[in-house]
């Protein structure tokens, strides 16, 4: 087979607290962030001891080109990110550098978006009509039901299950990033393909308490996707809800949403409502997900770019 490289894209997250109000500029397409919110969001960082999106990613990587390096030896996993360093037009360059002209892009983002997905994959092309010669790119959409990646969320939340006490009735939220509603509004598939993991993997389980929530909405004004997971958990305590389990599955990794958003303020917030809450362990380098992402290779290579 000729050789080939997966272009894994992320969201890509600064290491150095210092580059915060450059990396939120980035995410806010250049305009300057507040003061206040740019703090807020260091303060954030600080709690977590920093975010370690980046390292999880690059495990990740790993993982994935061992996979693939045992069929094709000389097939190799870079990543590049879409807001901070290296970004996707740099790590494109180095690519076509090292010679390889067949890219699987490959984004960390399994249910499909115009947010994101649409936009991980809009950066790729912007990068390869830059090269000469042009490289072929077989792009990967949502694949936010694959058997592989239901698997891992199954075992993920069979695990955490086992963590509430014996014969406690026990409501399972699952989360993804919220958006804005415009896009909800002019066909964006996320609500649907967000529900369609969540129901396949409660379906597995036989949970019968379960729903979807959001989290992680933007500071801007505009109206987000919802139920916020935070009106959730309210509505569970006055429904007399003793115990609540939170599953990630919009999200693979480690990062700063899970870790603060869930891990502290979800947390807070439930104790004071006296709710005992779990949540799920995150997939990160999970076999099964290195296994989804490996056939997502092979698949995309054998249709025409």
């Amino acid at each position: 087979m000729e050789p080939f490289a997966v272009f894994l894209l992320s969201f890509g997250t600064p290491d150095d607290l210092n580059d915060m109000a450059a990396f939120l500029r980035n995410i806010r397409g250049g305009r300057p962030t507040p003061p206040e919110l740019v703090e807020e969001v260091r303060e954030r960082y600080r709690r977590i001891g920093g975010s370690p999106l980046n390292r999880r990613v690059a495990e990740i990587a790993q993982a994935l080109e061992r996979r693939l390096q045992a069929r094709t030896p000389a097939a190799r996993v870079f990543v590049g990110n879409l807001y901070w360093k290296p970004y996707i037009h740099e790590v494109a360059r180095q690519m076509h550098a090292a010679g390889y002209r067949r890219w699987v892009a490959l984004p960390l983002a399994p249910q499909y978006s115009e947010v994101s997905v649409a936009n991980y994959l809009k950066a790729v092309a912007r990068a390869q009509e830059q090269l000469e010669p042009r490289p072929q790119v077989y792009p990967v959409r949502g694949w936010g039901r694959h058997p592989d990646f239901i698997a891992a969320w199954v075992e993920r939340t069979r695990q955490a299950l086992d963590r509430f006490p014996q014969g406690a009735e026990v409501v399972t939220i699952f989360t993804a990033h919220s958006i804005p509603t415009r896009f909800v509004e002019q066909g964006d598939p996320y609500p649907q393909e967000v529900a369609a993991g969540a129901r396949q993997v409660a379906q597995t389980l036989g949970l019968t308490r379960w729903q979807v929530a959001y989290q992680s909405a933007g500071a801007s004004a505009v109206p987000w996707l919802g139920p916020d997971v935070l009106d959730v958990f309210t509505e569970l305590a006055r429904a007399g809800v003793q115990h609540a389990l939170v599953v990630p599955i919009g999200f693979l990794t480690d990062h700063e949403e899970v870790l603060y958003d869930l891990d502290i303020e979800l947390r807070e917030h439930a104790q004071r409502l006296g709710i005992h809450m779990e949540r799920a362990a995150m997939l990160n380098d999970h076999p099964r997900l290195i296994a989804a992402l490996e056939d997502l290779t092979w698949r995309a290579l054998e249709q025409r770019p």
